[in-house]
């Protein structure tokens, strides 16, 4: 616990797939004093001629078609994150941040690494730019309902690697997951090899491009065409990235920084348990904070803290036990 009485915490912000129909208007809901933020968002967006973040929460009713399209995904779930961790800063002593895929770029924005009215434009451009790849992605379990390790689902996954090479990746290590990016041909080939798991698994992610991919090197290009290093600051707060790299401030090389964001972050595998894995063993949190929208970080968490053996957290049931018994080590801000 530090001087301030605060507990310490590590945040973690979602990628792809916050926010949902569940949490069409949360963003006004629970800040409804951000207004001038909004609308300085709202702007932004129309300059890029977007849909705004303020019209698409505010809807009457949730659109997939509208609402799960990249740039206006990428937007909600930017804006709900960060206005998250601006409330947070009231109850907990934030020690470190990191993120998940896209969520890197909301972890950016709440280290103060990126002016957040100017990270909405850069979100929303990424989001476009990398919407354009080709391939796609599916995701697999590595763990059975318990979140015990599966030896023979990580050999299966191996082996489709292994049969499909330079078309078929290794994307996001993800908690129990795994994310596989690739090719379409590669992908539709490694969904009918793996093994069927619970009648949902492998299952192929609607809406997809091979994300963290060598196949995704034009957007790469682009980006580092467009994004200069004028738009990066030092950070005030240690950034963890998806290769459990650790970001100290005030020594950040914020060419290299730039670099890894539109660089590496966007064409290899992003290894989101390693980040987490890193932040816990580095920091020592007294809580894990998840930034909304939603709590599509919660088992992919969970799953990372039974792998570990953290504060006796071993497998799903014990970390439901914790939970539920009021030492909850893991705080969801997307749960109502």
């Amino acid at each position: 616990m530090n001087n301030a009485n605060k507990p310490t915490a590590i945040v973690v912000c979602p990628g792809r797939g916050g926010y949902n129909k569940p949490e069409l208007g949360s963003i006004t809901r629970k800040h409804p004093l951000q207004t001038q933020q909004l609308q300085a968002w709202d702007n932004a967006r129309k300059a890029a001629s977007a849909a705004t973040v303020s019209e698409l929460d505010q809807a009457a009713r949730f659109d997939f078609k509208q609402h799960l399209h990249a740039e206006n995904s990428a937007a909600l779930i930017y804006a709900a994150g960060y206005l998250d961790f601006m409330a947070l800063e009231r109850d907990y002593e934030v020690v470190a941040i990191t993120g998940n895929s896209m969520g890197w770029y909301t972890a950016l924005a709440c280290a103060g690494v990126w002016e957040p009215t100017r990270a909405m434009t850069i979100v929303t451009d990424m989001a476009r730019n990398t919407a354009d790849a080709k391939g796609a992605q599916l995701i697999f379990p590595l763990v059975d309902s318990n979140w015990k390790p599966l030896p023979a689902y990580h050999q299966a996954v191996q082996q489709v690697l292994q049969q499909h090479p330079q078309e078929l990746f290794e994307s996001i290590h993800y908690g129990g997951y795994i994310l596989l990016s690739g090719t379409e041909h590669a992908i539709q080939a490694a969904a009918a090899s793996l093994p069927r798991v619970d009648e949902r698994f492998p299952l192929i992610l609607p809406g997809h491009a091979a994300f963290h991919s060598p196949l995704m090197g034009e957007a790469v290009n682009r980006a580092l065409a467009h994004w200069p290093v004028d738009e990066f600051r030092q950070p005030q707060r240690p950034l963890i990235d998806g290769r459990g790299v650790i970001w100290q401030p005030p020594a950040v090389d914020l060419g290299q920084l730039r670099d890894y964001t539109f660089h590496h972050q966007v064409a290899e595998t992003y290894d989101f348990t390693r980040a987490l894995q890193v932040s816990i063993n580095e920091f020592a949190p007294d809580n894990i904070v998840l930034l909304g929208p939603g709590n599509s970080l919660g088992g992919a968490t969970g799953q990372t803290l039974a792998a570990m053996g953290w504060r006796g957290i071993n497998d799903k049931d014990s970390f439901t036990r914790e939970q539920e018994q009021g030492r909850a080590p893991v705080v969801s801000l997307g749960l109502a």
